[in-house]
């Protein structure tokens, strides 16, 4: 069995995505002809966006699920906290590349509790091992 399974599979989940997401601004790139910027172009730009707020949030989700899963091995609530964040990356992507603010709003939502929840967590945990350690 493989360490860290649900990191390990929420990393190529991720992977894919930004592949598809990059792949997306390249083709738009390639038929607009424009190397950089977004060349005026609404759909590149929309693409650009979904891309980048990609980058800017995927790889802190990684990392929660990483710290969480260190801490309680396999759990079902890692899963579940894995599902949330994929879902809510998904869902932004689509919300941004076609415009809709009622699907972008649930999916950073989802992700901002998600992560603040889990980021109190590991705070308390993180205490509760300083003081088990004497600190």
């Amino acid at each position: 069995m493989l360490p860290l399974p649900i990191t390990i599979f929420i990393t190529a989940v991720f992977v894919l995505m930004l592949t598809v997401l990059s792949l997306m601004v390249s083709i738009r790139r390639a038929q607009l002809n424009v190397l950089s910027g977004d060349g005026d172009d609404n759909t590149l730009r929309r693409r650009i966006r979904a891309h980048g707020n990609f980058v800017e949030n995927a790889p802190l989700c990684i990392l929660l699920i990483l710290a969480i899963e260190a801490i309680l091995a396999t759990s079902t609530i890692i899963w579940v906290v894995a599902a949330i964040l994929i879902a809510s990356r998904v869902l932004h992507a689509i919300g941004t590349l076609t415009r809709s603010k009622r699907i972008i709003a649930p999916a950073m939502v989802m992700q901002h509790i998600t992560l603040a929840i889990c980021g109190v967590w590991l705070l308390i945990q993180s205490f509760g091992n300083l003081s088990a350690a004497g600190m």
